[in-house]
């Protein structure tokens, strides 16, 4: 069965990176079919995947060529161990909603088949935090089944995955949507791993990878590649290689408790977030 898969995570995070090469481990080293919808209006949650090719993206072929247009040949793609690859796009800057293109792209995509059965996983790769109903559209009607957040030990990083499991909630009982553990895509910030395994704790989750912070995800990103296929015997892609592993054999799946403000401000403090 298929398994829907959304990333979430605040802008910055490193959360497409961290899906991409995710994506890629469980590609290379599993063996599993791989289907990646970004929902990003910039577009770049497959390039890493396609080799740092622009994607044509749903929205674009929409706007200048008719939904006729928007066919499986035109707008997915294979890349990196055949991981297949589609872009949502956005609306043009200054003008309509973003997360409406989200559900367009969706709805479009499910039209048109890209999601067949033989897929081990999709990855829904969803725009920063949960700021309006398209970009929540993937968990509020149940497209994706289990949820990942990308955060850090920064302020910024918690409050957005706790605004994300706030969101998540809001839908939990209708479409059956549950998050399936946080990723700490790591800064190097004092006390990072305690604060992340203490706030999964009071979240109700787990932390489900701590990956380290390497350079060579910067280099492999200037070769316009994932780690994985950049360097696939270095430590950085072994780390991939057990979040992959970690989220094949998932089976922690649980319905958020979000922190109050209050709450969430003394676990910040305590670790020396805020003065």
């Amino acid at each position: 069965m298929t398994r829907k898969v959304a990333f979430y995570g605040k802008g910055g995070i490193g959360k497409s990176t961290t899906q991409q090469n995710t994506a890629a481990a469980a590609a290379h080293f599993f063996g599993k079919k791989v289907f990646i919808h970004g929902c990003d209006p910039k577009a770049d949650c497959t390039r890493l995947i396609l080799g740092g090719k622009p994607q044509e993206t749903i929205m674009d072929t929409l706007r200048e060529e008719g939904e006729d247009a928007v066919t499986l040949d035109k707008v997915v793609k294979k890349g990196f161990k055949d991981i297949k690859c589609v872009e949502s796009g956005g609306p043009e800057p200054g003008v309509g909603c973003a997360g409406r293109g989200v559900i367009t792209a969706i709805n479009l995509m499910e039209e048109l088949g890209a999601y067949s059965t033989d897929l081990d996983f999709i990855h829904f790769d969803v725009l920063g935090d949960v700021v309006c109903g398209g970009f929540a559209m993937p968990i509020r009607e149940g497209k994706a089944q289990e949820v990942y957040i990308v955060a850090s030990g920064e302020m910024m990083a918690i409050y957005a995955a706790n605004n994300i499991c706030r969101g998540l909630i809001k839908y939990a009982e209708q479409s059956g949507v549950r998050l399936g553990g946080i990723i700490c895509n790591s800064r190097n910030v004092d006390g990072e791993r305690e604060l992340i395994e203490e706030f999964c704790s009071a979240l109700g989750t787990q932390m489900i990878h701590f990956v380290p912070r390497d350079n060579i995800v910067q280099k492999a990103e200037f070769n316009k590649k994932t780690v994985v296929e950049f360097d696939p015997e270095c430590n950085q892609a072994k780390e991939y290689r057990e979040l992959a592993r970690k989220i094949i054999e998932n089976d922690m799946f649980v319905i958020p408790k979000p922190l109050s403000m209050d709450d969430l401000e003394k676990l910040v403090i305590k670790y020396g977030l805020l003065d």
